[in-house]
């Protein structure tokens, strides 16, 4: 049997005040987390006090070897 790469997304699970860092993308950078629902996600900019309102976005990803099944 073959192996392939599969990946896993699960929405990640935030928690209000928790302190991200988003590596790459437009919304790059450091920030609060002011609030979260099940489809938004309410963001401080630490530096600029800026406060932004995106729907989820970030996700775990866990990746792993399986082999295909016939």
């Amino acid at each position: 049997m073959d192996k392939h790469k599969v990946a896993t997304f699960r929405p990640y699970p935030f928690e209000v005040w928790q302190k991200i860092h988003i590596e790459d993308g437009p919304r790059k950078g450091d920030w609060a987390l002011i609030g979260v629902t099940e489809r938004k996600v309410k963001l401080r900019c630490p530096i600029t006090d800026r406060v932004v309102e995106w729907d989820r976005f970030c996700y775990f990803v866990h990746e792993r070897e399986e082999e295909e099944q016939e």
